[in-house]
């Protein structure tokens, strides 16, 4: 069977530790066939080079990141696949200008995610504070129009974390609203993936991302599933891998994917 990792970071974001030749050691060490390098994208809406420092590279930076991709993917040929991928973020009104930057390179896929909703970080758990349950709803019906956008956009091979919102507010997964499977049905639709992300245990959530119900939603609309471990240290590539695997199994999945020259290859489970 083939392991594989789509997920990774390096320390040109600003938050996570380690080199990217780190991150293909330790999937060498943990057993993996396919790696990918998915690092933050920069803020290509901005003026500035680097508007946010600890939170993505510079847009000077991102030609070096690429060919430095470029070139492990050669070096480590017969021992490992390395991708070339990006975690893109998702603004509507800046997807024009993304997808000029990304056509400018050889991306085996690009995986597209919502950190912001409403302007604030989908990691702010100020947000929630007293909001009264409407606005709560409110607030999660925004997110999961910004998912949907994303992957009308046609601009993305994979979608991220698309429940991440939980991550420091675990009362998220109970806010009733149909604008989840409706979400869900539009992935289906445009042939999207989505990531089981193993990333969520390391926040107060304490578990993957997406929840189990939403995998089974995925399941029934003909959602692609991929893995990402969205490691930010090397230690943790692959992580949950086996147990990811076994989940999906039981929810009824066949196989789940991962993409090389943005064309998807179907692993069965």
């Amino acid at each position: 069977m083939t392991k594989f990792d789509l997920h990774t970071h390096h320390e040109r974001c600003g938050h996570a530790k380690g080199e990217i030749r780190d991150y293909i050691e330790s999937a060498i060490k943990h057993g993996l066939q396919v790696i990918g390098i998915s690092d933050h994208s920069p803020y290509f809406g901005s003026g500035v080079d680097r508007p946010h420092p600890g939170i993505t590279m510079a847009k000077s930076e991102f030609p070096n990141y690429v060919k430095e991709v470029l070139k492990l993917k050669e070096e480590y040929k017969g021992k490992i696949e390395v991708l070339l991928g990006v975690e893109s973020d998702f603004f509507p009104e800046h997807i024009e200008t993304y997808r000029k930057e990304y056509e400018k390179y050889p991306f085996d896929y690009i995986i597209g995610s919502v950190h912001q909703s409403g302007g604030v970080s989908i990691f702010n758990k100020k947000r929630w504070n007293g909001l009264p349950p409407k606005e709560q709803t409110r607030h999660k019906e925004e997110y999961y129009r910004l998912i949907s956008e994303s992957a009308q956009s046609g601009a993305f091979q994979i979608l991220g974390h698309i429940d991440a919102m939980k991550g420091y507010y675990p009362a998220f997964s109970d806010i009733q609203t149909a604008a989840v499977e409706q979400t869900i049905k539009i992935l289906g639709e445009h042939h999207m993936a989505i990531e089981v992300n193993t990333s969520g245990k390391t926040k107060d959530v304490g578990g993957w991302y997406p929840s189990d119900l939403m995998l089974e939603m995925c399941l029934h609309y003909g959602v692609h599933i991929t893995f990402g471990s969205d490691a930010h240290v090397p230690e943790r590539v692959g992580d949950d891998w086996n147990e990811v695997s076994v989940k999906l199994k039981e929810i009824g999945f066949k196989e789940w994917v991962y993409f090389r020259n943005k064309e998807m290859q179907s692993v069965p489970l």
